[in-house]
């Protein structure tokens, strides 16, 4: 029975005695492997995670990115101070122009029939001043003279007066006599008053800065602007964008015609999270990268200034955070970058276009909030500076003008 019992063993192993035998190193071997590869698994962990602990510490902590951020500018808008008819356009959208060229021309028939008339009314009114001061001089002369016929009156008076107390008149002469004074004075009195009168209208004067001639002038300069301005010139250097006049179109002071965009004084509005301002700072250093170029183009920025409320705050409709349906939604605050215009030279931006930037927040030196009001104007132009010069030459060559006719007339 022990020998059939054993045969029937050997007979269903199908390895035969040394099954038993080979299955024994291949338990022994499986925990091994297995603790190896733990230990591999774990290894890599503790890297990865050392890795991470790096990179935060020497730059993921030192470091804010965001692609809500685009190119934004200056929009100068083209607006008339005057009304008139369109004549003449001279640029259209995509077309560069330079600080100074005309843009638009309006039909200056009537600024110039007015800037004629102004000129006209200087004249008069100078010649019309100069009138005053020679009336004043008229008048100090028949004062003198009248003052004369008093003295004469006073002493005929007092000739007479004598010789009547000597019975030599008779009193009606003496009494035609004082009449005679008293007339004389109550004529130089009335000159006297006619002079006060005059003297008035010129006192403290001369003719350039006489009321009428400055109210003539001040005309004057009011028609030349109008005349000016029936040309608007381009008051930057930029890229014409949104033109909307059309020839022979009637448009009133205020109507937006076209826009002039300087595409070399761009700059980046970035909308970073508030959990990201925390060391956020003004100088310090940006990395821009634009959807135009992509990672080949790189531009290198500095934060300008930091907004002074979130996007939500200023919106047409802004969120009421006090009313019981309410959801916590993390804000955005916009950044100002500074683009140097240089870097715009060989690889332009234009307005509107997505970037993503990276700030650099290892300098902390900078403050969260700009400390100094600005010390110049942030954006001017000098085209208009000239327009009221031109005017007032104009205005003293036309009171020489006409004062020299003046005295040339009273010399004749």
């Amino acid at each position: 029975m022990a020998t059939a019992t054993t045969d029937t063993a050997s007979s269903n192993d199908p390895k035969g005695q040394n099954g038993p035998t080979d299955q024994a190193p291949v338990k022994d071997q499986n925990p091994r492997k297995r603790k190896i590869w733990l230990f591999v698994v774990l290894l890599v962990v503790i890297l990865s995670g050392l890795g991470i602990w790096g990179w935060y510490e020497k730059y993921g902590q030192w470091s804010e990115s965001t692609d809500d951020a685009y190119v934004n500018g200056n929009v100068v808008s083209i607006t008339p101070l005057v009304t008139g008819t369109v004549v003449s356009i001279g640029a259209d959208d995509g077309d560069l122009v330079r600080q100074g060229q005309v843009l638009v021309q309006f039909d200056p028939s009537d600024a110039q029939v007015g800037l004629q008339s102004a000129e006209a009314n200087l004249g008069k009114a100078v010649r019309q001043v100069r009138g005053l001061y020679s009336n004043v001089d008229g008048i100090r002369a028949q004062l003198a003279a009248q003052r004369a016929e008093v003295q004469k009156a006073q002493d005929n008076y007092n000739r007479r007066k004598n010789l009547a107390a000597g019975g030599a008149i008779s009193q009606e002469e003496l009494s035609h006599a004082r009449d005679d004074l008293t007339t004389a004075q109550n004529s130089l009195n009335n000159v006297q008053q006619q002079l006060a009168t005059s003297s008035a209208l010129v006192d403290d004067t001369v003719v350039s800065s006489h009321p009428e001639v400055a109210a003539a002038a001040a005309q004057l300069r009011q028609a030349y602007l109008s005349n000016a301005r029936s040309t608007l010139i381009a008051p930057v250097t930029g890229y014409v964008a949104k033109r909307t006049v059309q020839l022979g179109q009637r448009v009133q002071p205020g109507t937006a015609l076209m826009a002039v965009i300087p595409l070399n004084e761009v700059w980046v509005d970035a909308n970073f999270k508030e959990t990201q301002l925390g060391k956020m700072r003004i100088g310090q250093a940006v990395d821009i990268e634009s959807d135009l170029y992509g990672s080949k183009v790189k531009y290198s920025g500095t934060v300008d200034s930091v907004g002074a409320g979130t996007g939500s705050a200023f919106a047409l409709l802004p969120a009421q955070n006090a009313t019981g349906n309410w959801i916590k939604i993390v804000q955005r605050i916009p950044v100002r970058i500074h683009i140097a215009p240089e870097q715009l030279t060989d690889h332009p931006l234009r307005i509107g276009l997505s970037t993503v930037v990276d700030v650099d927040l290892h300098d902390q030196s900078g403050p969260m909030l700009t400390q100094q009001p600005p010390q110049k104007p942030a954006f001017s132009t000098p085209i208009y500076d000239e327009q009221l010069a031109q005017a007032d030459t104009l205005i003293t060559r036309l009171i020489h003008e006409n004062s020299a006719v003046a005295s040339k007339t009273v010399q004749r």
